[in-house]
């Protein structure tokens, strides 16, 4: 297979290193806005590189992955799919419920598969526990709570167009609650303030938040999302059950001490980055996505899905804005 790529920074140039070792794809076809970028990948990976989007869908490729700025998504999905091509994009589809819903139209009147880039669905704790609650061993589920939590906030320029924290950030634990669960989110109540740097307030966003999640078994969620989180990178979840509670990310790499007396645990270095909490998923979900191009698979997380998860969070924009609870069928077009 030729498998063509939109992207090449950090998580593109990463996802191009994975498939150029896979042994069903023969070549690669990379563009960059920054063209000595994709030369200087395509070098190190025996590629091709080439001058822009339109080069590489001339270029004959099987399929293309698009790790490009999020406001491009939407147009980048689009474009593949009229071309026929199954396509991998980093989450969001697009910026808005609306361009998510065009985006929708444009890749169900293809027929061509897309894989969302949630990457969390492919992190073995996630699974694990997804497994141990559908085989019964937690009993009836009663609870969850989920945290994302970063070290340091990103640059200020990418506040304003990031889409705000639920969007961008915790629409990740939005979409793994669902996929964990097997269960919809019936409605939002969110809360966030501005503790830290003014240019969070000035684009509308919040850098510390809490949403609760009800589900439609009646079961409570909790979310809490933080920007400052000087402990390290921070991402875990707890599923509660009548029988047993699980945790995901409890290890020696937790950004968390305990206050007990003589308890050591854990001991290792928190992880730093989302790079080393989730680079074993990363490799499995475009190894995945691969296996969707030739065929033998079903698309793991669809922009259906994805907009499943969009709601969720437009609903938790809205309900902090407004201070109330808010339904998801509010936000639903």
């Amino acid at each position: 297979m030729r498998i063509g790529f939109l992207g090449v920074g950090r998580i593109g140039a990463s996802h191009a290193a994975v498939v150029a070792r896979h042994e069903a794809v023969t070549s690669l076809v990379l563009a960059d806005a920054d063209q000595g970028r994709a030369r200087a990948v395509a070098d190190e990976l025996g590629g091709e590189s080439v001058a822009d989007v339109a080069a590489v869908l001339a270029a004959d490729v099987d399929a293309i992955v698009v790790a490009t700025a999020t406001d491009s998504h939407a147009e980048l999905i689009a474009a593949g799919a009229r071309a026929g091509l199954p396509v991998f994009c980093e989450k969001p589809v697009a910026l808005d419920v609306p361009g998510t819903l065009r985006v929708l139209e444009e890749v169900r009147a293809a027929g061509t598969p897309v894989q969302i880039g949630f990457q969390r669905r492919f992190d073995a704790g996630y699974v694990a526990a997804r497994d141990a609650l559908h085989s019964g061993r937690l009993g009836e589920l009663r609870r969850v709570h989920a945290v994302t939590a970063d070290p340091a906030p990103p640059h200020a320029s990418y506040i304003p167009t990031s889409g705000g924290i639920y969007r961008d950030c915790l629409i990740h634990d939005f979409d793994i609650v669902r996929w964990i669960t097997g269960r919809e989110v019936v409605d939002v109540i969110a809360s966030g303030v501005n503790r830290g740097a003014r240019f969070f307030a000035e684009a509308g966003d919040v850098d510390e938040t809490v949403a609760i999640l009800t589900l439609d078994d009646g079961t409570l969620v909790t979310v809490h999302g933080s920007r400052y989180n000087g402990a390290g990178y921070d991402v875990r979840m707890e599923i509660a059950g009548t029988d047993a509670t699980i945790a995901v990310g409890l290890d020696e790499h937790t950004a968390l001490r305990s206050a007990e007396s003589g308890v050591e645990f854990p001991s290792g270095s928190p992880n730093p980055t989302f790079w080393e909490r989730f680079a074993d998923a990363y490799v499995a979900e475009i190894n995945a996505f691969v296996e969707v191009v030739r065929g033998e698979r079903p698309s793991p997380c669809s922009v259906e899905e994805a907009l499943e998860a969009l709601y969720v969070a437009e609903a938790a924009t809205l309900s902090r804005l407004e201070g109330r609870r808010v339904e998801i069928a509010e936000v639903r077009k």
